[in-house]
């Protein structure tokens, strides 16, 4: 077996694609070019604070114009056919290109921009407005029409995790970026508006709302609060998998019907600090992970996979690298809506106990273990 190998190309708008060609890749290295006439990228958008909150948000216009579940003819993610003028000129086994409607970018500020800086967003007043700069990309997990993360191999999960470690270190390195977001959505429950296996990348302007929360939450508790919460979930019942780098647990105070966090044993800030070895594992953890969330109730299930990662200019030493997967599945056609409480209010009421979860999933990973192996 070979290497990942990074291509690095073009779209015809100017936009960056990069190929990542799994270590056993059977493709040539040659890509075709993008011979599309496309439009020019929109304007970068702009955010308004909340002034109740202290909340920024951007107001991207360009999105309302996005492919909505089109046929697999029209696939915009698939490799560009003679009647699909789509993103990707190329057959590929792993695929990363720019947005073409961000909700942050392309626009970046300039050097010396007051933008660039920490904390420039901070305070509160009314109506405030900033541009909303950034940068988002989209991260195809596999040239097939349907599937997620956890149907591809483990050699192309591997290459994802690549393409994670490679995007996270590029887009942390750009002016006015404080943090950089991987996820993946998945299934129509969760608004999902395509069916290829996909992902995206969010590179913000700002520290998210809920990333200061945990930052305040380790300044309250102290800098050990990754190490003891993960030696607590080690030692309780709500564990689901264990490997030599990785821990995948139901957390202790779980908000939603299906939630599991993942955590590195190791400090790690985020995706481009990781080891080898961390990769290698997660690769494999991770398949397991996903496939045994889709067994339990024996279909697809929906859900977020959100990839916490420390912001790019503090708390680097204390924030650690962590997947937050959730689910509002509550039971084999029972979804939970975000209601008055919730929604409104950001008080939370749990449908299943956590531990009772957490055996359900642990039977549910080893049916998938046993029917469809790493």
């Amino acid at each position: 077996m070979g290497s990942i190998t990074k291509r690095v190309h073009s779209l015809a708008d100017g936009r960056e694609l990069i190929y990542f060609d799994d270590a056993d890749t059977t493709l040539p290295p040659d890509r075709a070019p993008d011979l599309r006439e496309l439009d020019p990228r929109p304007a970068t958008a702009t955010m308004r604070q909340d002034v109740l909150t202290g909340e920024w948000i951007s107001i991207a216009a360009a999105r309302q114009n996005r492919v909505v579940m089109p046929p697999a003819a029209l696939d915009p993610l698939a490799p560009q056919t003679a009647t699909n003028p789509s993103e990707v000129p190329s057959l590929y086994d792993v695929a990363v290109f720019e947005n073409r409607s961000p909700s942050f970018g392309p626009e970046l500020p300039e050097p010396g921009d007051p933008a660039a800086a920490l904390g420039h967003l901070d305070g509160v007043g009314l109506n405030r407005t900033s541009p909303s700069y950034g940068r988002c990309e989209v991260v195809c997990f596999s040239p097939a029409h349907e599937g997620a993360f956890g149907s591809i191999s483990r050699s192309r999960a591997r290459t994802v995790i690549e393409a994670w470690a490679d995007r996270t270190a590029f887009l942390s390195s750009l002016p006015g970026v404080q943090q950089v977001f991987p996820f993946e959505n998945r299934g129509a429950a969760i608004g999902v508006t395509l069916q290829h296996p996909h992902g995206q990348i969010y590179s913000y302007p700002y520290i998210t709302p809920r990333t200061k929360r945990l930052l305040e939450q380790i300044d309250s508790y102290g800098p050990g609060l990754f190490d003891d919460l993960l030696a607590s979930e080690q030692a309780g019942p709500r564990v689901l998998l264990q490997g030599e780098h990785w821990t995948a647990f139901v957390p202790f105070a779980a908000r939603w019907p299906i939630e599991v966090h993942l955590v590195p044993h190791e400090h790690v800030p985020d995706f481009a600090a990781t080891s080898e070895a961390q990769r290698d594992e997660l690769s494999v953890l991770y398949l397991r992970l996903l496939r045994g969330v889709d067994a339990l109730y024996g279909d697809p299930t929906p859900y977020i996979a959100a990839w916490h990662q420390a912001p790019v200019n503090t708390h680097r030493e204390e924030a650690r690298l962590h997947l937050q997967l959730t689910s509002p599945r509550r039971g084999a056609d029972k979804l939970k809506y975000l209601a008055g409480s919730e929604a409104a209010m950001g008080a939370w009421i749990g449908d299943i106990p956590p531990e009772t979860q957490a055996e359900r999933l642990r039977e549910a990973i080893a049916r998938a273990d046993e029917e469809n192996p790493v």
